[in-house]
């Protein structure tokens, strides 16, 4: 097969299987193998987390820039086109580099095919195995590598980073990674690697054990959040570590995590930066889907939020900003329906008022995939454009439209043009 457009390429990549039969590393190392490993001849930071990475690795890509490094960015799911989730200094891989690493993709498969004619790599895999080829090509300083999902066992864990970044442990994607707490652990901890240092940010004291162990086991220098580097965030964010302190302008009590563990990862890789350009670096990165400030008065947010962790921190803020404008919540949701629905729709106050939607997703709930007790609680509108510019018209001044639970709903919304969004507090 020979790519000729990029719309070609990503519709071929969304027709390929989701999952092998087993769930190893064996594909993507053999297509690695024959394009001669490009994911070795770039430094790399491998970046996981329940929730927290996506956010991480903007920042980190953000300030490796302002160091005058070419960096590579590989990070999922996109929002505004697929082209997100390979980047190179900021900007979206273009569509003839696309199909350029596409091609040699195929051409890899080819040759093995000669061979195995069974063999072929999922969606995932072949996604990862075109980033490092491109990273690889552009002769980048560091790539910047956001795992898909899980640790050990994500097809990006074909690395030997110059630092593993473990943002946080929560409960998501039980059924391929857990089902405990302590599986998600023992699985993102897969991603420390031998006399290489690891990030933790806010992890669970109930896992971190687990994190330290695998740390002990090999060797592998363990810097954590609150006991290595500290942050606050009051009216500033303030990151403290030893004689250091550098102040941030004010974002969400999570973002603040992900900044501070983004800056103690910088200041690992010993690059020469001013802590004014540290701090001008995190203060302007920009990241789309997550706690993303669409307008003011009212405020609306989006943000991708699709599991129980991420969406009691998300409420958390959004709360604490209801006190403070004396105002109204109100909810546009919808979610994959494998997620932990009923614990999620626990999390919102009495008062919130929500609305449930879909949109033309294959795992996307639908009004029957809601839990009962949700469905006879809150209307639901299939139309989601229809319901956003309900709940906006609703809206005074001084309410709080927050749009959730999946970033493929945070993508329409942003895609159908509602205003330049903007994105920090």
């Amino acid at each position: 097969m020979n790519f000729t457009n990029a719309k070609d390429v990503i519709s071929y990549l969304y027709s390929l299987p989701k999952l092998h039969p087993k769930g190893d590393l064996s594909y993507v190392k053999r297509a690695l193998d024959v394009l001669d490993n490009p994911q070795n001849k770039v430094k790399t930071i491998h970046v996981t987390g329940t929730n927290g990475k996506g956010s991480t690795s903007y920042y980190i890509s953000n300030l490796l820039r302002k160091a005058g490094q070419k960096t590579g960015l590989f990070v999922s799911p996109y929002v505004f086109e697929f082209n997100e989730r390979i980047q190179l200094n900021g900007k979206n891989i273009s569509n003839s580099d696309l199909v350029k690493v596409a091609n040699q993709v195929e051409k890899a498969i080819t040759k093995i095919k000669r061979n195995d004619p069974d063999f072929s790599l999922v969606t995932f895999e072949y996604e990862t195995v075109m980033a490092f080829t491109f990273f690889a090509e552009q002769k980048c300083d560091y790539a910047v590598i956001e795992v898909g999902i899980g640790g050990e066992h994500d097809k990006t864990n074909v690395i030997t980073p110059e630092v593993s970044v473990i943002t946080t442990v929560g409960l998501d994607h039980e059924k391929i990674i857990g089902p405990t707490i302590q599986d998600i652990a023992h699985e993102k901890s897969g991603i420390i690697k031998s006399h290489r240092p690891v990030v933790g940010g806010n992890i669970p004291k109930t896992v971190l054990p687990i994190i330290e162990k695998k740390a002990a086991q090999e060797h592998a220098p363990f810097y954590l959040l609150g006991r290595n580097f500290i942050v606050s965030d009051d009216k500033r964010v303030v990151y403290k570590v030893k004689n250091k302190t550098l102040s941030f302008i004010s974002h969400p009590k999570v973002e603040s995590y992900d900044i501070a563990v983004a800056v103690q990862v910088f200041s690992l890789l010993h690059l020469p930066l001013s802590n004014a350009l540290i701090e001008q670096a995190v203060n302007q990165t920009k990241i789309p889907g997550r706690y993303q400030l669409l307008k003011e008065n009212p405020m609306i947010i989006l943000d991708g939020a699709h599991n129980i962790q991420a969406v009691k921190n998300l409420l958390e803020f959004v709360h604490k900003q209801k006190k403070i404008r004396d105002g109204q919540v109100r909810v546009l949701i919808t979610m994959m329906k494998d997620k932990d629905l009923e614990q999620v729709f626990s999390l919102f106050d009495k008062a919130d008022r929500l609305l449930l939607t879909t949109i033309s997703y294959p795992r996307v709930a639908k009004k029957a995939d809601f839990p009962v007790a949700v469905q006879k609680k809150y209307p639901y509108e299939a139309n989601w454009e229809k319901a956003f510019d309900e709940l906006k018209d609703a809206s005074e001044d001084n309410d709080i439209l927050l749009v959730t639970g999946s970033f493929y709903l945070v993508s329409e919304i942003l895609n159908m043009g509602e205003a330049n969004a903007s994105s920090g507090y």
